[in-house]
């Protein structure tokens, strides 16, 4: 059979400040790949939308196998179905990923007929069952499948998260990613899945508090396989694992492998393991984002990050003595006033780290969408994107967004700009010798991406595709169950040796 797998287009902040290699979708193309089939896979990140119906139109392939895991690309991505079904009506149309796990059948009801399955859960194990039904009922029995017949049983995991590596050579331009400085970046999984449960977060209800890790030896012989300098480690938390990190240390060591990485992990992890983030700087470890999420403690609080306000700071602290470079990001409540916007953008001057702000967003599959969603001021998937307001404001929302930009801009001056090519001028240059234009064209494109007056109209574009709000549900309480995905499989699917299982429960308990 033929596979075209498609990722969507790009959403606003990743039109300024990085372009992801598409790793997920990479793996569900190596999987069915690895199943006998004959498979495409096209970016729409990088590549323009005409490509796609060029491709339809020319390669004609059996199946599509679209990515979703971002709730604003839901709009485009149906229409993308509906368009190559017009073209190819007996094409099988999959949609798959994060945030349509959580939508399923709406997704099935918005194409009204155009897709015919969404896919829940891991792409990879389900992939190759779904090519071998096509469009026959037999969809509806797959794992995680959800179909205008009815659903298969629940979704299963992959068996080891090294079983299948990436097609990554179907991408056509692999220079085009990026994030800040690493210019061409790919992508790389060392571990799945967060133990924690911070009440603004899917991760954890996607994958059923489940923490998987892959083989150390695997991981570095796909480190030695990437031609790109720079590598986004993509885990939700670095490092949970001490034993682990260093594992894959040891064994990028005896290869020589030399890259520079970026990885994100909390505030907790970091100070628990210094040892391993202290060996990976050696290693190439130069970038470091760090979830602060909020500055006060009661906010934290109500995120249930379960980590200090001191220990907070202190993990900033530790972060700066090892000579990376910190981002961290401050989560910006619709309740904010002027002078909530002022101190931030006060204590964020005052700290060395690009400081990123992001809109309290209630996302399906996060413990906070039944409570929310009834305050929706708007149920555009478009503005679901983290950048847009949509619950009520204290401001008016046009002055809430204009002190939303306006933060950002102050703050992104720091790094952007021309004092930004002043203090990276011999990186610049280097990229730029390479013909690698990415980190020096995201210094400039700021202002042309974020404005208080696109995103304010942005609310009053027609809407064709609403997120549905059925009943609020009761509350969440004791029992989250409701919100999985992947049902929680116990500590077996952990990989946590037990120093580390007694640190994730004590933190439970902060």
């Amino acid at each position: 059979m033929k596979l075209l797998c498609v990722h969507p287009g790009p959403l606003m902040y990743t039109r300024v400040f990085l372009r992801l290699e598409p790793l997920g979708l990479e793996l569900v193309a190596g999987a069915a790949r690895d199943a006998g089939h004959d498979v495409r896979l096209i970016d729409l990140q990088a590549e323009n939308p005409r490509a796609f119906h060029r491709m339809l139109r020319a390669w004609r392939p059996d199946a599509l196998c679209f990515s979703g895991n971002y709730l604003a690309n839901v709009p485009e991505i149906v229409d993308l179905a509906r368009a190559a079904r017009a073209v190819l009506p007996d094409c099988l149309i999959i949609v798959g990923g994060h945030s349509v796990s959580f939508i399923a059948r709406d997704v099935l009801a918005h194409a009204e007929g155009a897709i015919d399955c969404v896919l829940r859960g891991e792409g990879e194990a389900a992939i190759a069952p779904l090519l071998a039904c096509g469009r026959g009922a037999g969809l509806a029995g797959v794992p995680g499948a959800v179909t205008a017949a009815g659903e298969g049983p629940p979704p299963r995991f992959v068996e080891r998260l090294d079983a299948v590596r990436p097609a990554r050579d179907l991408l056509h331009h692999r220079r085009r990613y990026f994030i800040g400085t690493l210019d061409p970046c790919a992508s790389i999984e060392f571990a799945r899945g967060c133990p924690w449960d911070c009440t603004f977060c899917s991760a954890w209800t996607f994958y059923g508090r489940s923490y998987r890790t892959a083989d150390p030896e695997w991981i570095a012989d796909e480190l030695a396989r990437l031609r790109e300098p720079g590598v986004f480690i993509v885990d939700d938390v670095a490092f949970v694992h001490e034993r682990h990190g260093m594992a894959i240390a040891d064994a990028i060591e005896r290869r020589g492998i030399r890259k520079q990485y970026y990885l994100e992990t909390r505030a907790d992890v970091l100070l628990r393991n210094k040892e391993v983030f202290r060996r990976w700087r050696g290693l190439g470890l130069e970038y470091m984002f760090l979830g602060l999420e909020a500055i006060d403690a009661e906010r934290l609080k109500l995120f249930r990050k379960r980590v200090t306000l001191d220990d907070s700071f202190a993990a900033l602290e530790f972060a700066r003595s090892l000579g990376v470079m910190v981002a961290i990001n401050i989560i910006a409540d619709p309740s904010w006033d002027r002078a909530r916007f002022a101190a931030v953008r006060a204590w964020c001057m005052e700290i060395p780290e690009i400081v990123n702000l992001s809109v309290t967003t209630p996302y399906p599959g996060t413990e906070i969408w039944p409570e929310q969603q009834a305050k929706l001021t708007t149920r555009d998937y478009r503005l679901f994107d983290i950048q847009h307001a949509v619950l009520p404001t204290t401001l008016p929302l046009d002055e809430f967004y204009t002190e939303l930009v306006e933060t950002q801009r102050i703050l992104s001056r720091k790094h952007l700009g021309w004092a930004a090519l002043r203090d990276t001028l011999g990186i610049a240059a280097a990229r730029l010798a390479r013909g690698q234009t990415n980190f020096v064209r995201m210094l400039w494109k700021f202002n042309s991406v974020y404005d208080a007056r696109q995103q304010l109209a942005d609310h009053a574009r027609p809407v064709r595709y609403e997120l549905s709000c059925p009943a609020p549900a009761p509350a969440i309480g004791a029992d989250k169950r409701a919100l999985f995905i992947h049902q929680p499989p116990g500590r077996r699917a952990r990989a946590l040796d037990d120093a580390t299982e007694r640190f994730v429960d004590a933190t439970r308990g902060a």
